[in-house]
């Protein structure tokens, strides 16, 4: 009886040896999301867009970056607000101003944060990101890893508390859904499912179909089966416009 335990036991251990060796890493997940998505290519893009009546570009050069947001304000002069390794800078009509302290964060944040999305999973590898693979699910017939994303708060914003969970096809590693909850506004939860998917001069764009859900306390990982039962209600659908990339020799 004794050996008959310990044979069970060693077959069990083996079992779950393979199972480890099989079931690849959060982080492993991500790098082959953003490898399928544009790899290199966004270490060394210039990327322009057109995103709700505002004008967003961003650079990036070996660990330096620069993000920036245009605007037309109501008297006829160019806004352009610049997030880079150096911190934040506003100018009008090309002349530098002073930012608010109170604003500089909030200002960051909302540049930073419209860039993140649309280069998504580019930002999923950012230092502050926090990785776990939480599941496996299937959405339509189709197989997903589950990864939930949390932000440390040095460098992770002022939304840092919020939490993210990306749906990366098991297939194709491209990210096809995700959802987060937010404090802002009252707080609240989103689903988001990615459409219209483009490969511009090497890098994988996509639109979204942006889905709401009146509990703001539902855990995340519930999304999907409410989304496929139709019990999330569709907020609006959100476009990224005249994309543009060029890449650095």
């Amino acid at each position: 009886m004794k050996n008959f335990i310990f044979i069970i036991s060693m077959l069990l251990m083996l079992w779950s040896c393979n199972n480890s060796a099989e079931d690849p890493k959060a982080e492993e997940i991500v790098d082959k999301a953003i490898e399928i998505a544009g790899g290199e290519n966004y270490e060394r893009a210039g990327i322009k867009f057109n995103f709700r009546n505002k004008s967003y570009k961003s650079t990036r050069n070996n660990g330096e970056f620069q993000l920036e947001r245009i605007v037309v304000d109501s008297l006829g002069a160019e806004i352009r607000d610049v997030l880079s390794n150096q911190g934040l800078k506003r100018f009008r009509n090309d002349s530098a101003v002073m930012v608010a302290d109170s604003l500089i964060n909030s200002i960051s944040n909302s540049v930073n944060s419209v860039h993140y999305f649309v280069q998504l999973p580019f930002g999923l590898n950012a230092p502050a990101a926090n990785k776990t693979l939480v599941g496996h699910d299937t959405i339509n017939n189709e197989g997903y890893y589950e990864i939930k994303v949390v932000f440390e708060a040095d460098g992770g914003g002022i939304d840092h508390e919020d939490e993210y969970l990306y749906w990366i096809n098991d297939d194709t590693f491209t990210v096809d859904y995700l959802a987060y909850n937010f404090e802002v506004n009252g707080g609240g939860v989103r689903f988001r499912k990615a459409i219209n998917p483009r490969v511009i001069n090497g890098i994988r764009f996509v639109d979204y179909e942006n889905f709401k859900y009146d509990d703001a306390n539902v855990e995340l990982k519930k999304l999907d089966s409410l989304y496929t039962a139709g019990e999330l209600s569709l907020v609006s659908k959100i476009f990224t416009e005249d994309i543009e990339v060029k890449l650095a020799d």
